[in-house]
């Protein structure tokens, strides 16, 4: 995969390189400013960004800013992880709000397990969500009014909660302590309780999770 990465932290930014190389990744650009990502994404047409929220010069929500920027810039859809400590809700919600997936917000002290952080920079390059619970829990506590997400059960918000986390069916169905064929029910109750009717299409998944977080 063709990366570039916006973090303005040295240590950090410089520990992605190598772990990002070490797997067998390119680093197009490493940077550390909004306007330096948005000039490294227009040069090199990367497959995914890895982005921080805070960035200078004002350490506020430049990151989330310019990848906002980066994904109207560009079509195909630019792929982006945030990568934060934060969660930053407002711009969290609007970075999600296009409906084109490809999109991950991951917080950098959740992040204990090598294999799972590069299992999500996979999914999300290939149009699919990666949200860290806490972000999911912030940003579903300003949409659970919404008229479509209110017909869901208790289960099924949860399965749909774990569904914006990017885990699979047999992942979901052991985190619940559920059998598969019922994860399977409950994830086909829900896509029609939302008006996305069950098909082999993965950007059904992709849609049903923005629906919850976009409400």
């Amino acid at each position: 995969m063709r990366l570039v990465i916006a973090e303005d932290l040295l240590l950090l930014r410089e520990g992605l390189i190598r772990l990002l190389t070490a797997t067998g990744h390119e680093v197009l650009a490493a940077v550390d400013s909004g306007p330096d990502l948005i000039a490294a994404v227009d040069t090199h047409r990367p497959d995914l960004a890895l982005i921080d929220v805070r960035l200078p010069p004002g350490f506020r929500d430049e990151g989330l800013r310019a990848a906002i920027e980066v994904r109207a810039r560009h079509t195909p859809t630019l792929p982006v992880i945030i990568l934060s400590q934060y969660v930053e809700r407002t711009y969290a919600a609007e970075l999600l709000a296009d409906g084109r997936g490809g999109v991950g917000y991951l917080l950098k002290d959740r992040v204990t397990d090598i294999d799972a952080f590069l299992d999500a920079l996979d999914r999300v390059a290939a149009g699919g969500t990666a949200l860290d619970p806490e972000v999911v829990a912030q940003i579903f506590a300003r949409n659970s009014q919404d008229t479509g997400l209110a017909r869901l059960t208790p289960r099924e918000h949860e399965v749909l909660a774990l569904m914006a986390q990017g885990l699979s069916n047999s992942a979901i169905a052991e985190r619940l302590v559920l059998a598969p064929v019922s994860v399977e029910k409950h994830i086909s109750n829900l896509l029609a309780k939302l008006d996305l009717p069950l098909t082999h299409d993965t950007h059904r998944r992709v849609q049903a999770v923005l629906t919850y977080l976009n409400a």
